[in-house]
């Protein structure tokens, strides 16, 4: 469950299935990084948009939630990104 050098992006899509709203295993795996692998260390002015990095190599990641639309924000996406753009991004990178 762990990140891949070469990944860079993790999109997590929801479906309905008899009136119930269930995550993909890539919505799953978000979590389990975020909870299990992952380091918090910023969160955007809006609150919405929050900065990890991962220990075991010192990338950033970025955990949004793109359909706003969807009640929570819909399901996640977790991005790399450059330490330049977390410190534009978050003031704790």
């Amino acid at each position: 469950m762990k990140l891949n050098s070469n990944e860079i992006k993790l999109v997590g899509q929801w479906f309905y299935e008899n009136g119930t709203i269930h995550k993909d295993d890539i919505s799953k795996r978000i979590e389990w990084l975020i909870n299990n692998q992952l380091e918090k260390i910023g969160v955007d002015q809006s609150g919405w948009d929050i900065l990890y990095i991962d220990p075991t190599d010192n990338r950033y990641w970025e955990l949004t939630y793109p359909k706003s639309e969807m009640q929570g924000g819909g399901p996640p996406t977790l991005t790399l990104i450059s330490k330049e753009i977390a410190n534009k991004r978050y003031s704790k990178a």
